[in-house]
């Protein structure tokens, strides 16, 4: 009777000299997530579905519900108030100053950070992540510390009629603030990533430095810092802590739509607050919609 031992492929390979075992498919080391039972992942959907209908799509049928519950005519005229065109106005005045700044700004900082070497910069990439870790209400509490009435600036201020706490530069001050990490943010990490190799090339080649930005830098940094802007514009028109430290909710000049808002619901004027409170929502689908657009556009241009 003869023997055929089994020789397992593992076997196999090691009898084999050195540099001719033929490569073997490795072993899974981790469980694929599409074997967990059926029942397992019809739980966690519906649990990720019930949670952001709740808390997401229910509140927001509740505010364009709530927005025309007395009718189309009713919604138009709490939108055309005086007060709530000047709230929109200043909104739209203090998003636009504050995405132009950060865009400059944030960009020469993302630059400096990326392209230079210098000591100090572990403190300026604190320093720009530093209103993520600031309450907005104290954000505001400093911008009225320093240029308020009775705060470092605030008599020479006084002294030369310039008025920005209360008023519409204190808005902007407070908007930029909060809203400074989003471009840098984005930028950073890509810029990071693309080295100085294109901008070293382009200056050898005698470009000056503004015709290597324009050229160079800009467009391969477009996507990132459009994706910076919506979210600095989305999130300087929703501002509500910062804003309203500083803003001292005077009615036609200093208030914002969620300042506005607020003075409405306070006053139970129930269907004006939603009305415009519909707006700001309307921006939020306008945004996720921009945002999903660019980030297709993102990694597309990242292929």
């Amino acid at each position: 009777m003869s023997f055929n031992p089994v020789i397992q492929p593992q076997e196999a390979a090691d009898l084999l000299p050195a540099g001719l075992a033929p490569a073997l498919p490795a072993r899974q080391s981790r469980r694929d997530v599409r074997a967990d039972p059926l029942w397992l992942r019809w739980v966690l959907t519906g649990i990720a579905l019930s949670f952001l209908t709740v808390f997401i799509v229910v509140p927001l049928v509740n505010v364009f519900s709530q927005a025309f519950v007395k009718g189309f005519t009713a919604y138009v005229g709490a939108i055309r108030h005086p007060d709530a065109l000047a709230a929109i106005r200043l909104t739209i005045i203090a998003a636009f100053v504050a995405v132009l700044l950060n865009v400059v700004f944030g960009t020469i900082t993302a630059w400096a950070i990326t392209k230079y070497k210098f000591r100090g910069k572990s403190i300026l990439i604190s320093l720009v992540d530093l209103p993520f870790s600031v309450s907005p209400v104290i954000s505001g509490l400093v911008c009225v510390l320093l240029f308020g009435a009775h705060g470092c600036f605030g008599p020479w201020l006084q002294e030369n009629d310039v008025k920005i706490v209360f008023a519409v530069p204190g808005i902007i001050l407070a908007t930029v603030f909060v809203t400074f990490p989003f471009v840098a943010r984005e930028l950073i990490p890509l810029m990071r990533e693309q080295g100085t190799q294109d901008e070293e090339a382009a200056i050898s080649l005698g470009a000056s430095g503004l015709r290597t930005f324009f050229r160079v830098t800009l467009p391969n940094i477009k996507w990132a810092l459009l994706y910076g802007v919506l979210l600095t514009n989305a999130r300087a028109m929703g501002e509500f802590g910062a804003v309203s430290v500083v803003s001292g909710h005077i009615r036609g000049e200093t208030n914002t739509m969620p300042l506005h808002i607020e003075i409405l619901y306070n006053e139970y004027q129930f269907m004006a607050a939603f009305a415009v409170a519909s707006l700001l929502a309307l921006l939020a689908l306008v945004t996720l919609v921009a945002k999903a657009v660019l980030e297709k556009r993102i990694a597309r241009a990242a292929r």
